[in-house]
């Protein structure tokens, strides 16, 4: 008998299924057994006559929640049943594999919810909770929304390396590993080779990928590997029609999550989904240090020309206030914050074509259109006290034609975070690692 999955079960009524999953629940009573099975589609109950079979009656009587059933049975009709008003009448138990007992912690009692990095050491439990499997349920419809969107607006999908010879982004931030006899790193980004794909005459590429931060800092927005959201493309005049790019892929996205998942999003996580109208705000870093003064909003010292999370929100909450936007681009930053291949301002040498894009006060992405030219950017590297022996290959890339391009480099998670409201980074991956989580 092949598998009924519960959210099906209303079209089997009188007729026997199997179904497989999780116990949830369990009633012993002195004639009946309930068992509130789950699967990744629902619930259902199923009830047992204990007299019908005193052995099955006696095997449920041992289990524990959470152990993994194969149940065979007749759907029935019950409008008395929360669930769905139909029951399991129990023909047949198999017990796949028995929890023990006691568990670490009941991944459904809400009234004792462990924090954060406890549920973490037991991630596969807390990934059984209905809300935490829909954030993957999500993440599958955002990823392949903007796929979609890409490949429909000419864009080919790539694969760079993640062990280098030389940093991707700067020196700091690097994980260093032994390389048969010599040092390599880990990748902060596939920036580099993104731009090789248009030196190659690919026009529109993106990735996504595994990224690498060896940043030990432990606050809900920060990991050391996350999954990166990449994409580069050719023959644009400037970073607008980067920003006029990521805008329209960003609302699809929203679009197909909304679509898709809208419904258990508003009932599993409270609210409705909206999708963001374009175009986005743009506000410049000059113009966003003014409104956080006008806001009574003090930057940090060493955060000249630079934003700090407190500053983000801030500026978010203005934006939010002006233009009843949750998301805005801050363009035109300064040099000094910026990396050497982000292109200057033609009429402003001390600002680039750059970005971030903020989401709910929280950024999401960085990009530029990027300096093509072979001696600018060998100029723009010194200036920026860079060896140029070490990023020659790269170099290489602009000296035999290569078009004005642009790009954005964005966190997956961070995303989720925002389109989700999770207050956590840590909720919106699959397995987190952090300074002090490689396990499990």
């Amino acid at each position: 008998m092949e598998r009924t999955y519960i959210r099906d079960l209303g079209s089997r009524i009188d007729q026997e299924v199997k179904i497989q999953g999780w116990l949830q629940i369990i009633r012993d009573q002195k004639k009946m057994q309930f068992l509130i099975l789950r699967d990744r589609t629902g619930l259902v109950q199923v009830a047992h006559y204990r007299p019908s079979n005193e052995e099955i009656a006696n095997t449920i009587s041992s289990l524990g929640v959470e152990t993994a059933l194969t149940i065979t049975g007749k759907v029935v009709k019950n409008d008395i049943v929360k669930l769905g008003g139909l029951e399991i009448q129990l023909q047949g138990l198999t017990v796949e594999n028995a929890a023990e007992i006691p568990m670490p912690y009941d991944p459904f009692d809400n009234d004792n919810v462990p924090a954060v990095d406890f549920r973490m050491d037991w991630r596969y439990l807390d990934l059984r909770r209905p809300d935490n499997l829909l954030i993957f349920q999500v993440q599958t419809t955002l990823e392949h929304a903007m796929r979609e969107y890409w490949l429909q607006n000419g864009f080919m999908e790539i694969h760079s390396p993640k062990i280098l010879s030389s940093p991707s982004e700067s020196g700091a931030e690097l994980f260093q590993l032994d390389y048969f006899d010599r040092k390599a790193y880990l990748a902060q980004s596939p920036q580099f080779y993104k731009q090789m794909g248009m030196a190659a005459g690919f026009d529109r590429v993106f990735e996504i990928g595994p990224v690498f931060r060896a940043d030990p800092s432990f606050t809900s927005r920060h990991m050391t590997e996350f999954t990166g959201l990449d994409m580069e493309m050719a023959w644009i005049d400037s970073h607008e029609d980067v920003m006029a790019f990521t805008e329209r892929w960003l609302q699809y996205a929203y679009q197909q999550v909304k679509e898709k998942n809208g419904e258990q999003i508003k009932e599993i996580y409270g609210f409705d989904l909206q999708v963001p109208e374009v175009p986005f705000p743009r506000i410049t870093m000059a113009d966003a240090i003014l409104a956080l003064k006008e806001v009574g909003y003090e930057l940090p010292p060493e955060k000249k020309g630079d934003l700090d999370p407190g500053g983000e929100r801030a500026l978010a909450d203005y934006i939010k206030k002006k233009y009843n936007h949750d998301f805005f681009f801050l363009i035109d930053w300064p040099v000094q914050v910026r990396p050497f291949y982000h292109m200057y301002h033609p009429d402003n040498k001390n600002l680039t074509r750059s970005f971030d894009l903020i989401a709910s006060g929280l950024e999401i992405a960085t990009g530029a259109q990027r300096e093509h030219r072979y001696e600018v950017l060998k100029q723009q590297a010194l200036d920026k006290g860079l060896g140029l022996e070490n990023i020659q290959f790269y170099l290489d890339f602009f000296r035999y034609g290569c078009p004005p391009h642009g790009g954005f480099g964005m966190g997956l998670s961070r995303v989720l975070m925002v389109l989700l409201r999770l207050p956590n980074i840590r909720e919106t991956v699959y397995l987190f690692r952090g300074p002090n989580r490689i396990n499990p």
